[in-house]
Formats: C-alpha cells, sequence, structure tokens
C-alpha cells in the first residue's frame, strides 16, 4: 500500500512482485514457521525453572506467561497493519524508515540482523548437544557438540537458499515433532498428578496459578516478565517472507496473531503441567537448564520413551535455526534493495527465487560467530545471549512506535483504527521500552554476568555495544558515498489502507 511522503502526493506505485517467489506459502504454513521460530520446546525448557525460582512467584509460573503475552500480541497488531500498508520482507527496518526516516530504520534493521546472528549460536549448540543425548551420549567434548551445531547450520541455510516450500514442508515436520510431544508430556504428567502415581512433592493445579493477581509483589511479577517474555520472540520470521505468501498484504498480519496465540497455549499448559508434576522446589533448584528433561524419563517411567521430549527439544531448536536465517537475509535483502547495504545482498537465485546470497552470507557468519566464540570464551556467548532481550526490545518497540506514527492520520476515524492501530501498537511499544530499560539495570550489575567491564556487568557492555556498533557502521556506509538511501523522506500511510472494501494502492518506491 502507499506510503506518503509528508507534504508530498502519493508517490507512482510499483509491482509488489521483487524477485521473490510470491505466493509460495499459504496461511497455515505462515503460522508453522512463526511458531517454530521461537523454538517453544527448548525456550520452555530453559526458562521455566527460572521463573519458577523468582522469588514470590513459583506456581504461578503460568500466570507469568500470560503476561509475559501482553506486550507481543500488542505489537503483533502493529505487525499486522503495517505489513497491510507495506509487505517488504525487511519488516521492521522498511516501517521505521518509513515512519521515523533512514537513520532510525537503519538501526533497526541492524538490531534484527545482530540478534539473529547472535541466537544462532546458542541454537546451534543446542541441537549438537541434543544429537548426542539422542543417541545416549550425555557428556560429549567441546568440539564434537560445536562441529555438529556447525553442520545444523550449514544444512539448514542450504534448505533455505533452495526455497521457501521445501523450509516450510521441513517446519510441519520439525514442528509437529515438537508440539506431538509436548501435548503428550503435558497429559501424561497431568494425568499422573491428578491419579497420585506423581513422585513427591507434586502438586494439584489450582486456578490461582493463572492469575497475576495472586503474586503478591509487584517486583515478582517483573522480574519473571523480564524473564518470560522474550521467549516469545521469533513469530515475526512469519513476516519477513510476507512477499512469498499469499495475499501478501493480509495473510502475514494474521499469520502474527495467531502465532502468538499458539505459543500462549503451549506455554501455559506445558508449564502447569511441568510444575504439578515436578513440584516448584524441584523446578526451582532445578541448575540443568533443562527442566523439561530432568523431568521426562520420570514421567514416562523409562529411558526410551524420555527420549521423546529430548527429540522435542533437539527439533525445537533445528527448527528455530533454520527459521532465524529467514529474517536476516530478508532483513539484508530489504536493506540492499534500498541501497542501505552492499548490493550483492539483494542478489536473487534465478531458478530458486530465494536471496541466495544474503542467505549464504548469514549463515556463514553465524557460524564464524558460534566458532569464535566457542574458542575464545564461552562465557562470553553465554553473555551475549544474555544481551539478546536488548535488540528484541528495541526493534519490537520501535515496531509498535512505528505504526502509530505512520497511521496517526487515521487514528480518530473510527473505534478499531483508535484501538488496534493507535492504543494496542502504543502500549506494547511502551511496555518493550520499559522492559528495554529494566534489562539494562539489571544486566548491568556486577553479578549479572561472567565479568565486568568500566564497572558494568559483560551483558550489558555486549548488548549495548552491539546495538551502539549500528550508527557507527551506518556512518562509514555513508561516508564511503552511499547516501541514496538518506535522501529518503518520513511518510505517512495512505488513507485508503485502513478502509474496509477498498482496495488499497500498491506500494510507493522505496
Amino acid at each position: 500500500m502507499a506510503g506518503t511522503a509528508a507534504g508530498q502526493e502519493p508517490a507512482d506505485a510499483r509491482p509488489l512482485e521483487k524477485g521473490l517467489k510470491t505466493g509460495a506459502i499459504g496461511f497455515a504454513s505462515s503460522v508453522v514457521i512463526g511458531v517454530a521460530s521461537t523454538a517453544p520446546g527448548y525456550s520452555l525448557a530453559a526458562v521455566l525453572g527460572l521463573v519458577v525460582a523468582v522469588e514470590g512467584v513459583g506456581v504461578q509460573a503460568p500466570a507469568i506467561f500470560l503476561v509475559a503475552f501482553i506486550p507481543m500480541v500488542l505489537v503483533a497488531t502493529a505487525y499486522k497493519y503495517l505489513n497491510k500498508a507495506d509487505p517488504d520482507a525487511g519488516t521492521s527496518f522498511s516501517w521505521t524508515t518509513r515512519a521515523f526516516g533512514p537513520n532510525t530504520g537503519w538501526i533497526t534493521g541492524w538490531a534484527i540482523v545482530v540478534a539473529d546472528i547472535i541466537v544462532m549460536a546458542n541454537l546451534a549448540q543446542i541441537a549438537g548437544l541434543y544429537s548426542f543425548l539422542l543417541f545416549g551420549i550425555d557428556d560429549p567434548s567441546t568440539f564434537a557438540v560445536t562441529l555438529i551445531g556447525v553442520i545444523w547450520i550449514a544444512v539448514m541455510t542450504y534448505v533455505c537458499v533452495i526455497g521457501i516450500e521445501l523450509n516450510a514442508k521441513t517446519q510441519q515436520w520439525l514442528l509437529t515433532a515438537e508440539i506431538v510431544t509436548l501435548a503428550i508430556f503435558a497429559v501424561v504428567a497431568l494425568v499422573r498428578v491428578w491419579a497420585g502415581t506423581a513422585p513427591p512433592g507434586a502438586v494439584n493445579p489450582e486456578l490461582s496459578w493463572f492469575s497475576p493477581f495472586a503474586i503478591d509483589s509487584t517486583s515478582a511479577l517483573t522480574s519473571g516478565v523480564l524473564l518470560a517474555v522474550f521467549i516469545y520472540w521469533g513469530w515475526d520470521s512469519l513476516v519477513c517472507v510476507n512477499e512469498e505468501t499469499e495475499d501478501a498484504e493480509n495473510v502475514p498480519g494474521k499469520a502474527a496473531v495467531v502465532a502468538t496465540l499458539i505459543l500462549l497455549g503451549i506455554y501455559v499448559i506445558v508449564s502447569t503441567a511441568a510444575i504439578a508434576y515436578g513440584g516448584p522446589e524441584r523446578l526451582a533448584n532445578d541448575d540443568t537448564g533443562d527442566v523439561l528433561g530432568i523431568l521426562a524419563n520420570s514421567v514416562f517411567g523409562s529411558d526410551l520413551l524420555g527420549k521423546i521430549v529430548i527429540i522435542a527439544v533437539l527439533s525445537s531448536a533445528a527448527a528455530s535455526t533454520q527459521t532465524t536465517i529467514l529474517p536476516t537475509s530478508r532483513t539484508a535483502l530489504s536493506m540492499a534493495r534500498s541501497k542501505a547495504f552492499p548490493r550483492r545482498f539483494a542478489h536473487i537465485h534465478q531458478e530458486h527465487q530465494t536471496p541466495d546470497t544474503a542467505t549464504w552470507w548469514m549463515g556463514a557468519l553465524s557460524i564464524i560467530w558460534y566458532v569464535g566464540l566457542t574458542l575464545v570464551s564461552e562465557d562470553i556467548l553465554f553473555d551475549s545471549i544474555a544481551a539478546l532481550g536488548l535488540m528484541i526490545a528495541f526493534y519490537y518497540g520501535m515496531t509498535g512506535f512505528a505504526c502509530v506514527w505512520y497511521f496517526r492520520r487515521d487514528l480518530t476515524k473510527t473505534a478499531r483504527n483508535f484501538w488496534l492501530v493507535g492504543v494496542a501498537p502504543l502500549v506494547g511499544g511502551i511496555m518493550l521500552g520499559a522492559i528495554f530499560v529494566k534489562s539494562c539495570f539489571d544486566l548491568g550489575k556486577a553479578d549479572a554476568g561472567s565479568t565486568t567491564y568500566f564497572g558494568l556487568g559483560s551483558p550489558l557492555v555486549i548488548g549495548l555495544g552491539f546495538l551502539l556498533l549500528g550508527p557507527v557502521l551506518m556512518l562509514i556506509w555513508w561516508g564511503m558515498g552511499h547516501r541514496e538511501f538518506w535522501q529518503r523522506r518520513r511518510e505517512v500511510a495512505d488513507p485508503r489502507v485502513l478502509q474496509e472494501g477498498v482496495v488499497a494502492p500498491e506500494p510507493a518506491p522505496v
């Protein structure tokens, strides 16, 4: 849909097709990509124990996941309407550029790329480790885990280059294995609790577990949400393939909202089952970072059956490794098309119709980052993972604000516009902005990471360091004579975009 530069008439329309394979995936595949991108099995296994351990939370962990869901679904509405206005693979980069101008757009795009590359190291390590655990090898060497992790990245990068349809089909198999496994785990655990065959410490679920008002301390609620909110991160991958989706203006936005709702259901149901079966004390004292793994054998009463949870976590990490490449490569593609990145990243494979150059580059950079940090220090690797929240909160929050500002002239025309296009994204953006500030405070504490720099915790230094590297690289690119992107002016949405029953115009030239 057309964007209008402030003070100007709408620019001429351009074709929606930009070289990628249009109409390759439908609504169901979009939802699958969005859910799989969050790695729900792994995310829950890694975070549930930490949330339960927060003083004052305990069995109220499901309520924490409900509250953490709020900013995500609010920002998902921003994605829905911004995608309707501009179905560009660069998503937040393209939208914040239109709303706030080139500088903000470039830094937002950078935050997406760097966050995805950093998290790839963690996902690859989990995929490598669980590949060994699946075959009963409990203590593989760091070299062996790293080697298998690199192979996972390489294979998934190749799948992404081959084509979006193969990518979507792969995701369907991986996600099906993951959700079926988690569902079986939850059902068996709850049945055993209600039948009285669960181990000592098990507790029967109560409705109060789902009420944030049952948490006595505001501090406990805030701390729990800070831990839980980022396990929803990743659903926006489905919007990054909007140019390859049927009905590009509408399907990705609707799929984004549905994907977040599915994630909410997974997290609330499985966390309830795990807490009921294992008991809050056992989960809170877990130091393995794999709550579901330590409960699996006990729940199923068999080491062999317990391996299905290992399959869930492995398929979760593998699926997320694949889908994390999608937003990285397509953001780079969009930035290159806009001449904000080197032109080579805009290359489209003639046969597969995928951004092959950007995809191979992002896979290679992920491997270099993973291997490099593993060789230098695994502590720094873990510190960088902890710092991810800053980049996530930044670009999600900016997307919420961009929606409000881009549609500002239309917000008071209808109640729907006011609440869904204005209030919801604004509140989501404010909540994520508050999370960003609180995370800076928490990550800056001396005991927040493996070491301190300038008296600040290493996760904060790494997180802000990566974000601030963006403006530096932007200035270098600008200084090298690439000025065309910075000639773009801020825009406002075409008023026809939000009108029901009106065929909206095509996107304006960038």
